[in-house]
């Protein structure tokens, strides 16, 4: 590759770090912490670890407009506190986020404030230290937090959305800093997500849900799988969950199972497939209670259920394929689903 070709425009800022940062706020160009300067020499070491020259686009960002150069998403990169071998996890995440049907600019510009997670699976994740056990979610963790930061700042500074202008949530999520993990594929009972989706066991890949919120279920007292669903879905049923309104356009639901509770699953004689059902046939509202509230107004319901009928049970995803399963996380027996945004699908891509 050569290194010639950076077009990006130069700007000459103060060489006090506070004075700096101050200048990267003032421009709108930060998310609200510290970045590491982008200077050229550190922009030229990011795209050392593509091997394309740095004007190539992977595609139009809206609602910009903007074309996604390697350099531009380098830059980025660079702010966020990534290394070299963390950029080609970006690409990808930032190739797969520009599939059609994951809607990005829908789920970062929504009221709802939707956020995006990055979900890394195979050989790339225990190289680069992308953690998938215990506290994946939170911090500590320097690629997971470099990662999905970069993703962030990319959605701010190409995609140009930005909070108060193009992003209109009304709450936002503290996702939108960073959210990125790995499946904790060494201690699952059932193939990793990347395998289920068509791709070798040996390939890594990044897959990118847009979600409307993470809620944690502990279930330390069931000992059987069937147990452990049945508390999961017990905490689906509820009220003021967009996803019982919006099957027709797509909304989807992230399980994410902790080790113990995903081996007692297994050993229930439940396979990945049988979860999916479970949560289709179980996690279910009647009519009665979703009517005149929370997202009615703007339901997309399948023809199949029957308004008038108050007693008809409508579940919280169009169909089982719609239920994405992984195993995530530590010991502690603490799992997870995340509510999908409405209109978008997890989309995933290789490293």
């Amino acid at each position: 590759m050569t290194t010639t070709h950076l077009q990006s425009r130069r700007e000459r800022v103060p060489a006090d770090f506070a004075a700096m940062q101050d200048y990267f706020w003032q421009q709108g160009w930060t998310d609200g912490l510290p970045v590491v300067p982008p200077t050229e020499d550190a922009v030229r070491a990011m795209l050392a670890g593509v091997n394309v020259d740095p004007q190539h686009s992977l595609g139009v960002m809206q609602p910009s407009n903007s074309r996604a150069t390697l350099e531009k998403l380098a830059i980025n990169a660079v702010m966020a506190g990534c290394r070299p071998e963390h950029f080609p996890i970006v690409v990808a995440a930032v190739r797969a986020a520009l599939v059609e049907s994951h809607n990005l600019a829908g789920t970062a510009a929504t009221t709802g404030g939707a956020n995006q997670v990055l979900i890394v699976n195979g050989p790339v994740a225990p190289r680069l230290g992308i953690q998938a056990d215990a506290g994946c979610f939170g911090p500590g963790f320097r690629a997971n937090a470099a990662i999905g930061r970069a993703f962030r700042l990319i959605v701010r500074n190409v995609a140009g959305l930005t909070p108060g202008e193009m992003d209109k949530a009304t709450l936002s999520s503290p996702g939108r800093y960073s959210f990125c993990f790995a499946e904790n594929e060494a201690r699952s009972p059932w193939e990793p997500l990347h395998v289920e989706k068509g791709y070798a066991p040996e390939d890594s890949t990044v897959s990118i849900a847009g979600i409307l919120g993470v809620y944690r279920i502990m279930e330390s007292t069931s000992g059987t799988g069937f147990g452990v669903l049945g508390t999961i879905v017990g905490n689906m049923r509820t009220v003021g969950i967009a996803n019982y309104y919006q099957q027709a356009t797509g909304g989807q639901v992230i399980l994410v199972l902790c080790p113990e509770h995903a081996a007692e699953v297994a050993a229930s004689g439940l396979s990945k497939a049988d979860v999916k059902d479970f949560v289709f046939h179980n996690a279910r509202m009647p009519v009665g209670q979703l009517k005149g509230i929370a997202h009615y107004g703007n339901r997309t319901w399948p023809a199949w259920i029957d308004e008038s009928n108050d007693d008809v049970m409508v579940p919280i995803v169009r169909s089982a394929s719609d239920v994405v399963v992984v195993v995530a996380g530590g010991d502690g027996r603490h799992s997870a689903w995340m509510a999908g945004w409405g209109v978008t699908l997890v989309s995933t891509e290789k490293v």
